[in-house]
């Protein structure tokens, strides 16, 4: 009888000290956090100090601007959320952006019908930055994806695509998914691609290539061309456009394509 007297005793002390360690975690857990959340304050203060002081470097200079932009990403502060408050009022980059994203809202409608809807983000830049004039605010690629993002919210089909060491803008709410992706980034070096080098490349089936390249010809954002030596070839607008203004001379583009 002693002996579990002895046992049980033992056991309530070991719940005690327990309770107590967990007491005191739960102590030095509360007080850490209040420290964090008074050392991200103090940031942001600091943060909000920084954009006052430089204001008119962060709307002119685009680098100044990505750099500022992952200065408040640090601390969950997003200047784009809104076009009112604090950061509007100061910078005026959420009017900004949402301008800018007008802006290339009209020039993807304005190149639908050649491209079918899908862009590269260095065409969008330069044909923004055309329409923009020389007198505008300067922007950067970086700042057309974050307006693109914004864009996003709205669920009006924008998106970006990774294709090799660039993007691809998509303006139209098709519906793409990996495999598309990949021959997208197959057809980037050339602006097309065959369902025979979709299989040697990527050593898919024939029907698994053919159902994506079928896919992009309905959705627009594909042209095929039955006239090609060897296998019908299928083109991508938005690739073979950039590749097409890169190969030709200034003095060429003036007399347009063969």
């Amino acid at each position: 009888m002693n002996r579990r007297g002895v046992g049980a005793g033992a056991i309530a002390k070991k719940k005690l000290a327990e309770a107590k360690y967990k007491e005191r975690g739960n102590v030095l857990a509360e007080d850490q956090l209040v420290q964090m959340s008074k050392h991200l304050e103090m940031f942001k203060t600091n943060l909000e100090e920084f954009a006052s002081k430089h204001k008119q470097e962060i709307r002119k200079n685009p680098q100044f601007r990505v750099q500022f932009q992952d200065m408040c990403a640090t601390i969950g502060v997003d200047p784009l959320a809104s076009g009112k408050g604090f950061w509007s009022e100061m910078l005026g980059v959420g009017d900004f952006y949402y301008e800018l994203g007008v802006q290339i809202v009209e020039v993807c409608l304005a190149l639908k019908h050649h491209n079918g809807g899908l862009i590269t983000l260095a065409e969008l830049h330069q044909q923004v930055l055309k329409g923009r004039g020389k007198l505008a605010q300067d922007v950067s690629q970086d700042d057309i994806i974050r307006a693109i993002k914004k864009l996003k919210v709205l669920g009006s089909g924008f998106g970006i695509i990774p294709v090799g060491g660039s993007y691809l803008v998509q303006s139209v709410p098709a519906e793409l998914n990996m495999d598309h992706t990949v021959v997208l980034q197959l057809a980037e070096k050339k602006g097309y691609v065959t369902v025979g080098e979709i299989q040697s490349s990527l050593n898919w089936e024939k029907e698994r290539a053919k159902h994506v390249l079928e896919h992009l010809l309905k959705e627009g954002l594909a042209w095929l061309d039955l006239q090609a030596t060897g296998d019908p070839q299928y083109w991508l607008p938005a690739l073979f456009t950039e590749l097409y203004s890169k190969q030709i001379t200034p003095g060429e583009s003036s007399e347009g394509p063969p």
